[in-house]
């Protein structure tokens, strides 16, 4: 069982940045994946950004790519997001997910997740 929590989010101006949070507790993640995905209301989920806990591996979705930076800290159990350039279209709800079934982009191969925090983006 693995445990996540979400933080960092809240309003910016177009441009400008924010650093979300993934704190994860519950078992030994050295074999686990975790992904940003987002969410903006009557939009389909999409994937951000992800990293193998225990290794090198990274991946990024289009939208993000070159602005946006994820990052771990195993001694925190913690994944970060850095969100930089930010645009009013990155406006969503940012979710936190954990995998023990290797690094991917699709929600459905993710068994564990936390419940958000709201990004918003003003123009």
């Amino acid at each position: 069982q693995v445990q996540l929590v979400e933080s960092g989010g809240g309003l910016v101006q177009a441009g400008g940045s924010l650093r979300l949070s993934c704190v994860a507790s519950g078992r030994d993640f050295s074999d686990y994946a975790v992904g940003w995905f987002r969410q903006a209301p009557g939009k389909e989920r999409e994937f951000a950004a992800a990293i193998n806990w225990g290794g090198p591996l990274t991946s990024y979705g289009d939208s993000v790519k070159g602005r946006f930076t994820i990052s771990r800290d195993n001694a925190k159990n913690t994944v970060y997001l850095q969100m930089n350039s930010l645009k009013p279209e990155d406006t969503a709800v940012y979710y936190c997910a954990a995998t023990a079934r290797g690094l991917s982009r699709s929600d459905r191969m993710y068994e564990y997740w936390g419940q958000g925090t709201q990004v918003t983006v003003s123009s």
